[in-house]
């Protein structure tokens, strides 16, 4: 018979010959055991034909350079490594659509592991660069329901006085109520004020406590007189450029009768420390009301302390209960208010680590802005799981496409490869994909970070002459690479070399439990991202369109008014004479965090001495406080300014009528302590505090504070009312640049933490679905090609499209709804943990599971059905000419 002549080069056929009779000798064969042996065999038989003898004879020789049969030595390791890169960057080559969804998973992976790798090292760095961190101590009081920071004013002396072990005790006043907070600065030389956030009450302890650098001055006297002011590095360079401002005088609020005098000028305190303020003014001297400092039962001061060495916290915690016998009762039996000790039983006292502070306070009332271990935790979870999705695409592309690389496989080892020749190529491949997506993943890290700076509040920067950047992405890459590519690596070289040669080996549609697996998993963590995602804007929400029992739209809100001094009557007269504006009011106690606050005790009249006292909060405020914030009165009337003694009465919320157990409010007295006033109104209860706490009690009085000014605008032509107050301000103020904001975005505001982890869980999931569409996609292309005959015979018999795209798509669609039935308890466990912080709280509904499945399903489906669609309206007939 003549022999078909294929047109392939292969070789001289003497040579050819003459291998085949040394490849084939006895002693060789005897020497070949398994698998090996039984495919020699089987070739064997097949050599009738010269063509085949041949093409057998090229697959040795094409392979026989790639195994390690020959004795190991460096250059030769260095050949096999040369090889096998070569090889994986022509399997890159050769597949460059599956190669780039792997990089392509593997980089957005890389990119959120990197991005959230920088906030956590940000938010577990804080407070750690103090020096002798451990030794500093926040003190903090709790009965088991509250827990606060607040402590007497003598606390701090008393510790340093009473127990060794502690080295320093400092103070820090930071409450409105005391003249802490924004200030008006200007230099005595000058008459324009202008705005500085972050002024407190201070010992000069702290300086030494903290051991903040000087820029100028001396630490250790800059805050021990009277008036005395240390200012940051920022605020020098701005009001006193190029040159030494300590001696300088300064003016706060406009206050000439109360100058201060600079005594020293701090380095910028870094942002990763627990607080905020920057500027200090002396404790030294300052008394808030006579007796004050000597006063047991006012709650005003942060108290800190630094131990000696080695000094056994726990220990000075259960001594510290000696306070309360000391100090406490005995201060309260004085004033005849024994009953209040009972309130005492349950006290402790809490040394809170400095570097704790940041991420452990919750639930410990601080008037501070905080981080969340809990936080950091579930980026942390959410990276890892993105990252796991990513490596999830590479395993199952590798394993599907694994027909690919069985005959390779399989002659390797023939020709004598084995098998952890073979795995470590698939793992220099993995290494190699991973190389490639760190490098993307960086470009996309320097991308992104300033809007995910804007999302977390962060000025994040990439530590590029950090030593430990470099050997950390590559232990990164290490790892990665190893996870990902380890099971496709021993999948593949498991293959059994005479079952592949012989074309008995059927592998990437079949075995695929273990894919099914892996990508339930990858829409399992989707769709509890999306949920979670739905949930946290339902509570949003919630919050956003709950009766507040205020009006908190069209309220503009002037602050620093109390510069105008006497005139600020007078303004609010001119202000109501504009047209556009209601109503105005004259106070700084507002519903919103971050104003004023006074925190008070009150009991009915003569029960003071034998009840114990309801805490709540006692206001100043004007006779139109309640119509500018759109308050309801439930009962009783409003203040008059017609009614003099309208001055020494209350209006109360009805939570104080609760706690004080009043039926018949109207006419009611009720006293603090030390004045007793009759209750004239009931307003609705309101939310002044976040909703993370419950209402409680309030009153509400006639008198001044006058830091801010509130007016209600008419919401036609909102943009010329403004500029009509702004005249009006500057004929009042020439010397001082108006400042405003609006109700509404100071109660937005209260909520920028839920709106951050709205953000940033909108903005994983989108990551993580985008991610498992990009493998699901690939894994639909490569099944698609390999059933295209199948469906082409199934269009030719009859098939509609219909039944073809189901056929294609509802293997991928019931692991999704798989993925929804696993996801919703682990979204009903988390988010109900989450929503536990919020007093007033959304309930979550089973529409939030329908929806984010839904969204899953649509997402997945278009994904696949573009796939399935092509092949589907194809021509049949092209199935069998790419054959």
């Amino acid at each position: 018979m003549q022999e078909r002549n294929t047109g392939h080069k292969v070789g001289p056929p003497r040579w050819a010959d003459r291998f085949l009779e040394w490849y084939c000798r006895p002693e060789l064969l005897e020497s070949i055991q398994g698998d090996a042996h039984e495919l020699f065999a089987y070739r064997l038989q097949r050599f009738g034909q010269r063509s085949a003898r041949v093409s057998f004879i090229w697959d040795v020789i094409r392979f026989f350079r790639l195994s390690n049969i020959r004795k190991p030595n460096p250059s030769f390791n260095t050949m096999l490594f040369r090889n096998d890169l070569k090889i994986a960057f022509r399997q890159m080559g050769k597949q460059k659509f599956y190669s780039i969804i792997k990089i392509g998973g593997f980089s957005i992976g890389i990119a959120a592991c990197l991005l959230i790798a920088l906030f956590i090292r940000d938010e577990l760095s804080y407070d750690r660069q103090t020096p002798g961190a451990d030794q500093i101590f926040r003190v903090v009081a709790t009965d088991g329901e509250f827990s606060g920071v607040h402590c007497p004013a003598p606390f701090a002396e008393a510790m340093l006085n009473d127990y060794p072990e502690v080295e320093m005790a400092a103070r820090l006043v930071e409450g409105e109520l005391f003249g802490a907070g924004a200030k008006e600065f200007r230099r005595v030389d000058q008459l324009t004020n202008y705005h500085e956030e972050g002024f407190v009450y201070a010992d000069q302890t702290l300086l030494d406590i903290f051991q903040w650098p000087m820029a100028y001055g001396d630490r250790s006297t800059a805050l021990s007189e009277p008036n005395r002011l240390v200012i940051s590095k920022s605020t020098a360079d701005k009001y006193f450029p190029n040159e030494n401002p300590v001696g300088k005088v300064v003016i706060l609020d406009n206050n000439v009768d109360n100058p201060y005098t600079i005594g020293g000028v701090i380095e910028d305190i870094p942002n990763n420390f627990h607080f905020r303020y920057k500027n200090f003014m002396t404790l030294s001297g300052v008394e808030f009301w006579a007796g004050e400092q000597k006063y047991w039962r006012t709650n005003n001061y942060h108290t800190y302390i630094r131990v000696k060495q080695g000094t056994a916290v726990e220990k000075l915690e259960e001594n510290m209960l000696s306070t309360i016998d000391r100090y406490l009762i005995p201060s309260l039996v004085d004033e005849g208010i024994a009953p209040e000790t009972k309130g005492l039983e349950k006290l402790r006292f809490v040394l809170q680590p400095v570097t704790d502070i940041h991420l452990h306070s919750q639930g410990i009332y601080d008037n501070q802005a905080h981080g969340d271990i809990r936080t950091v935790w579930l980026f942390g979870i959410i990276a890892l799981f993105i990252l796991l999705i990513a490596a999830i695409n590479f395993i199952n592309l590798s394993t599907a496409r694994s027909t690919n690389r069985a005959k390779e496989v399989g002659v390797r080892k023939v020709v004598g490869s084995r098998n952890y020749a073979l795995v470590k190529q698939f793992l220099v491949e993995s290494m190699l994909y991973c190389l490639f997506a760190l490098a993307i993943g960086i470009m996309i890290v320097v991308l992104l970070l300033p809007a995910f700076n804007e999302m977390a509040g962060k000025n994040l920067v990439v530590p590029w002459d950090e030593w430990w950047l470099f050997p950390c992405t590559g232990v990164l890459i290490l790892i990665v690479g190893l996870l990902s590519g380890i099971y496709p690596a021993f999948y593949l070289s498991a293959f059994h070399p005479i079952e592949v040669l012989k074309g008995n080996l059927v592998m990437g549609t079949g075995k695929s439990n273990l894919r099914n697996i892996l990508v339930t998993f990858q829409f399992t963590t989707s769709i509890v991202l999306i949920a979670s995602t739905f949930i946290v804007y339902q509570q949003m929400n919630f919050i956003f369109n709950k009766d507040l029992g205020f009006n908190k739209e069209q309220v503009m809100l002037l602050n620093g008014t109390h510069t105008l001094g006497e005139r600020a009557s007078t303004f609010k007269k001119e202000l109501l004479n504009l047209p556009g504006i209601e109503h105005v009011t004259i106070g700084d106690y507002l519903p919103v965090v971050g104003t004023k606050r006074n925190g008070n005790t009150f009991w009915l009249e003569g029960k003071m001495g034998q009840d114990v006292g309801v805490p709540g909060q006692f206001w100043r405020v004007d006779h139109d406080y309640l119509t500018t914030m759109g308050m309801n009165l439930v009962e009783g009337r409003n203040f008059s300014s017609e009614m003099a003694a309208d001055s020494q009465a209350f209006i109360v919320n009805e939570a104080m009528l609760t706690q004080l157990g009043i039926e018949n409010p109207i006419g009611t007295r009720i006293t603090n302590g030390g004045e007793v006033w009759p209750i004239i109104g009931v307003v609705e209860d309101f939310h002044y505090e976040s909703m993370r706490r419950e209402i409680k009690p309030l009153c509400l009085v006639v008198g001044n504070s006058p830091t801010m000014i509130s007016l209600r605008c008419s919401p036609n032509n909102i943009n010329a009312t403004i500029d009509q107050v702004k005249i009006l301000w500057d004929r009042f103020s020439p010397h001082q640049s108006i400042r405003y904001t609006f109700l509404d975005e100071n109660f937005a505001a209260m909520y920028e933490d839920v709106h951050k982890t709205g953000q940033v869980f909108s903005s994983f999931a989108l990551l993580a679905i985008f991610v498992a569409c990009l493998g699901l996609f690939g894994l639909s292309a490569y099944s698609a090609d390999q059933r295209r005959k199948e469906i082409s015979i199934r269009k030719i018999l009859g098939a509609s499209i219909g039944n073809i795209l189901g056929l294609l798509t509802q293997n991928h669609l019931k692991l999704i709804l798989l993925a929804l039935i696993i996801s919703i308890p682990v979204v009903w466990y988390f988010m109900n943990q989450w929503l536990a912080d919020f007093e007033y709280r959304t309930s979550i509904s089973w529409l939030v599971f329908a929806t984010a499945g839904l969204m899953a399903l649509v997402i997945a489906f278009l994904t696949i059905g573009y796939q399935a669609l092509q092949l589907a309206v194809g021509n049949p007939a092209d199935s069998f000419k790419s054959t």
